[in-house]
C-alpha cells in the first residue's frame, strides 16, 4: 500500500526547471514573454497606473510616439539568401570601445519608481552583456552609488543644463571622478513638454498618499510594500522637487542654451562628448563644427514637442551630412530587434532604448531587464541571419526601405 506525502522542492525541481516559483512568482511569467509588448501586459499589471503612464506615455495627443511606432512598422527588408549566417556576430564599436550589441542603455529618470531595483539593476544587465548604461541627471541614484554598486558597467552620464552653474559643473566633475567615460548633454527640453497622462494623474514626486492613491494602493501591494520598505524614493541630484517632474524642469533646467554651452562642455569634460535631442540635419552640422563626438537623432521619445519629427525619418539625411565626422545614434519607438537592425542598416552607429527595458523593470526588477535585452538579442541575431548578414558591418540600407503604407 503507498503512502502519500507532500514532494519535496529538490525532487520536482528538475520537472519546473531552476526556479522556485514560490519564491520568485513573476519568473514563468518573464520566462514566457514572447516580445517587449507582452512585457508591458506584465508591467501594466504590476505597477501603480500613474508610474506606468509616467514610463508608458508621450507628449500632448502622443502623436510623435504614435509615428515613430508606425514607421518601424512600415520597414521592408529585402533579404539576401545563398550566405553564410552560421555564425552571426552583433557586436560592434560605441565611440571607440567594443560592445556586444550596436545598443545603448538610454537614461531615464526616476527609475526606482518603476521598480525599486532601479538603476543599478538596469546597470547590472548592461555590464553583463557588454554594453553601456547612461545614468540620468534625473535619476534615483546618485552618480557615486551607482559607480559602487556596479564598477565593471561602462558608465555614461546624462545632463541637463542647469540655471545654477555650479551645480553643472559639479555634476560633471562627480562623473569624472567616478569613472564615467561619456557624457550626454540632453539639449531638447529647455522647458517641459504637457504630458497629459502625468496631469490626469496627478503625478508628483514623491508620489503623493492621496485618497485615489491610497484606493489604488490596495491594487499593487508589493510596488507599495518596497516603496515604503526602501530608501526615500527622491531624485539623487535634486533633493525636492516640490510637485511634478515638469514643476522641477520648469524650475531648474536653464532654457537659454546656445552653442556657447556646448562649447563650454565640451572644454570641460574630459572624456567623449555626445549630444542628444538632435531633430534637423542643420543642427547636427552645427554640432559637428562644435566638435562634439556624436549625436542623438531623438524627439526625447515623443515626450517633449509633440509632432516633432520622426528620429528614424531623419536618419539618412543626418547621416549624409555628418556622419564622416561624428557618430551618429538615435533612439525612439524601438521596441524589437527588427528595429534595431534596421536602424543600424539606414546609418545609426548605436540605438538607445530606453521604454524597452523600462517595462522589463516594471514587469519583475533586474530578471525583467534581462529577460528584456534578451528578447531584443535574439531578435537581432535572428533578423541579422534572415537579413543575410554576418556582422554588424554587412547591413545595407539598399536592402531596408520604408513602405508608403502598412
Amino acid at each position: 500500500m503507498n503512502t502519500r506525502r507532500l514532494p519535496r522542492w529538490r525532487e520536482i525541481r528538475p520537472l519546473l526547471g531552476t526556479e522556485n516559483p514560490f519564491t520568485n512568482r513573476r519568473a514563468p511569467a518573464l520566462a514566457r514573454a514572447a516580445d517587449i509588448w507582452d512585457l508591458r501586459a506584465l508591467a501594466r499589471q504590476h505597477t501603480p497606473a500613474a508610474v506606468f503612464d509616467y514610463t508608458d506615455g508621450a507628449a500632448g495627443a502622443e502623436l510623435a510616439l504614435t509615428r515613430a511606432r508606425e514607421v518601424f512598422n512600415r520597414l521592408e527588408f529585402e533579404p539576401r539568401v545563398l550566405r553564410d549566417v552560421a555564425g552571426v556576430d552583433t557586436r560592434t564599436e560605441i565611440l571607440g570601445v567594443s560592445s556586444a550589441l550596436p545598443l545603448i542603455m538610454a537614461p531615464t529618470g526616476f527609475t526606482r519608481m518603476m521598480h525599486h531595483a532601479g538603476e543599478p539593476a538596469v546597470a547590472a544587465v548592461a555590464a553583463g552583456i557588454g554594453i553601456p548604461y547612461c545614468l540620468s541627471t534625473l535619476g534615483t541614484t546618485s552618480i557615486e552609488d551607482l559607480a559602487s554598486a556596479v564598477p565593471s558597467a561602462r558608465r555614461w552620464f546624462q545632463i541637463y543644463l542647469m540655471r545654477d552653474r555650479s551645480l553643472r559643473t559639479g555634476l560633471l566633475e562627480r562623473a569624472a571622478a567616478g569613472g564615467y567615460d561619456t557624457l550626454m548633454l540632453t539639449v531638447d527640453a529647455p522647458v517641459a513638454g504637457i504630458r497629459n497622462r502625468d496631469i490626469r494623474n496627478g503625478l508628483s514626486v514623491p508620489p503623493r498618499l492621496s485618497l485615489s492613491t491610497l484606493v489604488n494602493m490596495s491594487r499593487y501591494p508589493s510596488w507599495w510594500f518596497n516603496v515604503l520598505t526602501t530608501e526615500p524614493l527622491e531624485f539623487a541630484t535634486f533633493r525636492s522637487s516640490e510637485g511634478t517632474v515638469a514643476d522641477l524642469m520648469n524650475k531648474v533646467f536653464d532654457p537659454s542654451l546656445t552653442p556657447a554651452d556646448v562649447t563650454w562642455a565640451r572644454e570641460t569634460w574630459p572624456g567623449k562628448l555626445v549630444v542628444k535631442g538632435v531633430q534637423s540635419v542643420a543642427d547636427a552640422k552645427l554640432l559637428a563644427d562644435l566638435g562634439v563626438d556624436g549625436i542623438v537623432l531623438s524627439n526625447h521619445g515623443g515626450r517633449q514637442l509633440d509632432r516633432a519629427p520622426v528620429p528614424l525619418e531623419q536618419l539618412p539625411q543626418v547621416k549624409a551630412a555628418v556622419g564622416g565626422h561624428i557618430a551618429v545614434f538615435i533612439d525612439g519607438g524601438v521596441l524589437t530587434g527588427g528595429d534595431v537592425v534596421a536602424a543600424v542598416a539606414l546609418g545609426a552607429d548605436a540605438v538607445l532604448i530606453g521604454r524597452a527595458y523600462l517595462y522589463g523593470l516594471m514587469a519583475g526588477g533586474q530578471a525583467g531587464v534581462q529577460r528584456a535585452i534578451d528578447i531584443l538579442h535574439q531578435d537581432i541575431r535572428t533578423t541579422m541571419a534572415l537579413f543575410g548578414a554576418r556582422t554588424i558591418s554587412e547591413l545595407d540600407p539598399e536592402s531596408v526601405r520604408i513602405r508608403s503604407s502598412n
